[in-house]
């Protein structure tokens, strides 16, 4: 049994896992009991790990234009199309597109590459879409990027507020720690503050459904409140920091009691007055914010709002209280550690200083510095689509998709004369649209370390080997920094001697004026390297980690004293109008990540939300003429999107949510992206993903259907075909359309791709019908006109077409087409057809029908993907054994017993 201690690549928690090896090559993957972060725990993605190793896309070699090519033509390449780019545009002509999901060495190198050696900061990441403007209230209030708080915090706090987090679902091993908090601490409150009433608001005393976009507003009021009733900690605040006087005046001047700030939070006074009252008789208040705050036109100043209100009362430092922010990514932190922003230079230090620019230069030895801040990753997007950016290189994300106003994103990408892409997997909307595709390691086979939340910094060791010819991130850029002439500052033969350099340049000049510091590890062994165990930083001489920040009352600001900032307020930009009536708000379900790249090819993760969806208060659905589960259009001129509908009081009236995750490999028309305006913070550069205004309408279909296959359809675009690398100007081809629209299915079709055991799984609605249900079935999945084995019915009085396509014995695929959705099979009994080898005489007659001669369980929807336990065999256990527990349940099924992401569900299937 081969064992690897690792960390799991998805959300910014950063749980330890434990992957185990056996003789026959099989994987395993547990918690990590020993880890600091999870202890133990793992939410549904982490249990799933072990499904998703084996991607059947992966990128395995490098290409250029659609053809393979040596590493060392790519390389060359490369660096001789940014050289010449560079000779005849300049430094700021090229640009690095990166991602929280790169291991802290790889970003490490991408940005000593571009801004210590070809001289300009235009590398950006997709953090920008998380964190930024929590970084920036960090750096106004602390003086650095600095999470004060660690997890243990959460267990000691007396209070925990939690503001746009919706814990539960995004990072879920950090709820299970704060239900096991509540257990065993009674008199733990906890406050939930989000328009929408989230899973997470299940754990909470008081839950505060304010205004989308009112929160600051409600922190001004509280520091008004806080300072006006005497909860002012004086000698804190007189030692430790300035600025106070001017905060708490335009505090009051903005929010002066609590009933004005109900009537702009649209909240019962009582309420407000309730959490105010609290929030001041609790010592231990942890505040923790996330997306909801951060993704917003004023995020940094809502940040600020709420730091104001920690510093006022000195509750920050301290056990068990301070302001704490919840990153999306694995690695968003590693990466503010390294500079991965466009505005930053590695190791903390800032791009605008002077001596800070120099002393980087210094310590790289490098030819030459950034000589000021790049561009932000909207901006970026829009240079590029300007012709002021030239050539992009894009790294482990999918910026087609997560981008806002994707549709000017594709456009920015198609028209810029060289496109770059490291990824593990051959498509994506983004790969798809790159001159060179790079194949690059990802989680399991590259080698590195990861920084979480609370500033634990962890090792990710390879345990599988590279397939094809993959390289890491690291590896591919050094390699083509040395093709430019880099060759002496990117020899690096490991990730180890890249991090001792990171550690080396956090200590240089550093005499305590910089909080971040890893200096004792800059002579870290190899193999010490290897065995390195979680922690902390800062580190101390001896190496020893922090576990809260603060604790001295010093801060990283000119004076030593955390500042207050005057916060004024200000709504979104985006408002509603007659004609888009809605707010439209975005963000994560529970089993799935980021654009679906990995969590796409699992059915155990694919099972819980199935289809993309908007979620909506009934009486709105009502009045819009939907329904709950049939599909809908939401739109903004000139883009929309289809999604089914999901109805649910927990919503606010004139306010929908949609999540992000599906990209043009998995739905023909629901990457909400195209919805999201490029309205940004103008400090932080983030956009304004929680507040766009839409309008909604029903979808009128003719008919509905699904298909079940064995292979995974084009049904998505065709990749573009590029101009040659010489070709200047212009754009490339458009989008090749899709193969449904040239059999004259028309623009509104709707697809979506859903993995399922040993199949594909396609629900499918046109508003047209086929001409020939027969012809078009055998476009679709005949590869050639020999290997056709059909059986298939056609009611044309009542619509229906049924088919199947065997190949010998087995089920290949199937297709069920009706005018009336209710007329469709379950799908569960189908799908698990396609298990077997050959059908039986029974299952081949009973086929078409849809279900099986002698009827199975069916175990409905899913709602513990740990354990694959579905509604319906909830429900009939709730009834048959009159349990009236979540914990009764985990006893009779095990459901809610491992990453308790799906405890809310069992409470509300009890209710």
């Amino acid at each position: 049994m081969k064992i690897t201690k690792t960390t799991c690549p998805y959300c910014g928690v950063g749980c330890g896992v434990i992957v185990e090896q056996d003789a026959a090559g099989a994987f395993k993957v547990r918690p990590d009991k020993e880890h600091p972060a999870n202890l133990g725990r793992l939410c549904s993605k982490g249990t799933a790990l072990a499904e998703t190793l084996d991607h059947p896309q992966r990128l395995l070699y490098p290409e250029i234009d659609g053809q393979r090519v040596t590493w060392d033509v790519a390389t060359t390449t490369i660096a001789s199309r940014f050289q010449q780019i560079i000779a005849e545009h300049g430094a700021d002509a090229v640009a690095f597109y990166v991602s929280g999901q790169l291991l802290t060495e790889d970003y490490y190198v991408a940005n000593k590459l571009m801004k210590g050696y070809l001289g300009a900061a235009n590398i950006d990441t997709n953090s920008r879409l998380c964190m930024s403007s929590a970084v920036a209230a960090h750096k106004r209030a602390f003086g650095e990027d600095l999470v004060s708080c660690s997890y243990e915090d959460l267990e000691a706090a007396e209070l925990i507020v939690l503001v746009g987090s919706n814990t539960a679902w995004c990072h879920p091993v950090l709820y299970q720690r704060m239900v096991k908090a509540k257990k065993l601490n009674p008199a733990l409150q906890v406050v939930t503050i989000d328009p929408r009433r989230t899973q997470t608001a299940d754990l909470a005393d008081l839950h505060l459904g304010l205004a989308p976009g009112t929160d600051a507003f409600l922190f001004n009021g509280l520091l008004a409140w806080l300072a006006e009733n005497g909860h002012t900690d004086h000698a804190f605040v007189s030692q430790s920091t300035n600025g106070m006087e001017q905060a708490v005046e335009l505090a009051k001047t903005t929010a002066p009691s609590a009933q004005t700030v109900a009537t702009q939070c649209n909240l019962a006074v009582e309420a407000v007055e309730q959490f105010f009252r609290l929030f001041a008789a609790t010592q231990r208040v942890v505040t923790v914010f996330s997306q909801g705050i951060n993704q917003s036109s004023s995020g940094v100043d809502k940040g600020n709002a709420l730091i104001n209100c920690h510093l006022l009362t000195g509750r920050i430092g301290k056990v068990g209280a301070g302001a704490f922010s919840f990153t999306g990514q694995p690695n968003a932190m590693g990466g503010r550690e390294v500079g991965g922003l466009a505005n930053q230079l590695a190791a903390h230090l800032d791009i605008d200083n002077p001596q800070h620019r120099d002393l980087v230069q210094r310590f790289w030895q490098s030819p030459r510095i950034a000589p000021h801040a790049g561009l932000k990753a909207v901006d970026l997007f829009q240079a590029m689509e300007a012709g002021k950016v030239k050539a992009v290189w894009i790294m482990g994300t999918n910026p087609a998709v997560s981008l806002p106003d994707s549709a000017q994103v594709r456009r920015a990408l198609l028209g810029c004369e060289l496109v770059v892409v490291s990824d593990c997997v051959r498509n994506t909307d983004t790969v798809d649209l790159a001159h060179i595709r790079l194949p690059a390691l990802t989680w399991g086979e590259r080698d590195g370390t990861v920084t979480n939340s609370d500033r634990t910094i962890s090792r990710q060791p390879p345990f599988l080997p590279a397939p094809g010819e993959a390289k890491q991130d690291w590896q591919i850029l050094a390699e083509v920094a040395q093709a430019m002439g880099f060759n002496a500052a990117f020899q690096y033969q490991s990730a180890h001697e890249i991090f001792r350099e990171h550690a080396a340049l956090s200590a240089f000049e550093n005499h305590g004026e910089r909080c971040f510091n890893l200096g004792a590890w800059q002579t870290l062994t190899a193999a010490d390297y290897d065995q390195l165990a979680p922690m902390q930083w800062p580190l101390d001489a001896a190496g020893q980690g922090t576990t809260r920040l603060f604790a001295d009352g010093k801060f990283f600001t000119p004076s030593g004293k955390a500042q207050f900032i005057a916060v004024q307020p200000r709504l979104p930009q985006s408002q509603r109008t007659p004609e888009f009536p809605f707010v439209l708000n975005t963000g994560r379900v529970r089993d799935h990540w980021h654009t679906l790249t990995r969590t796409g090819i699992s059915p155990r993760l694919s099972a819980h939300v199935s289809e993309p969806y908007v979620e909506m208060h009934p009486c709105d659905a009502r009045d819009q003429g939907l329904q709950d589960g049939g599909i809908a259009r939401i739109y903004t001129a000139p883009q929309s999107v289809l999604v089914k509908v999901k109805t649910s009081r927990d919503q606010q009236r004139g306010s929908l949510f949609v999540p992000m995750h599906w990209s043009g490999q998995f739905s023909g028309a629901a990457g909400v992206g195209a919805l999201i305006p490029a309205i940004v913070d103008p400090i932080s550069g983030q956009p304004e993903s929680k507040h766009a205004v839409v309008a909604i309408e029903a979808y009128q279909a003719a008919w509905q259907g699904f298909l079940i296959s064995r292979r995974k359809l084009a049904l998505y675009p065709s990749p573009p075909s590029p101009l040659s690398l010489k070709g200047r100007g212009g754009a490339r081809d458009s989008l090749a359309p899709l193969p449904l629209r040239e059999r004259g299915w028309g623009e509104g079709f709707y697809w979506t791709a859903i993995k399922v055991p040993n199949a594909w799984r396609y629900e499918l609605a046109g508003q047209q019908p086929a001409a020939d249900w027969a012809t078009f079935a055998r476009d679709l999945l005949c590869q050639h006109a020999a290997d056709v084995n059909w059986t298939e019915y056609l009611d044309v009085a009542r619509q229906t077409y049924r088919a199947a396509r065997f190949l010998g014995g087995q089920l290949e695929s199937c297709l069920f087409i009706s005018a009336a959705a209710e007329r469709l099979p379950p799908r569960e009994w189908l799908v698990s057809l396609f298990a077997q080898e050959t059908l039986s005489h029974s299952d081949r007659t009973s086929l078409l029908a849809g279900k099986p001669a002698v009827a199975g369980e069916d175990k409905g929807r899913t709602v513990c993907a740990c354990f694959n336990v579905g509604e319906k065999t909830i429900r009939k256990v709730i009834a048959e054994q009159g349990l009236s527990s979540v914990e009764a349940i985990g006893r009779c099924l095990n459901a809610g017993t491992n990453c308790g992401s799906c405890l809310p569900e069992l409470q509300a299937l009890l209710s």
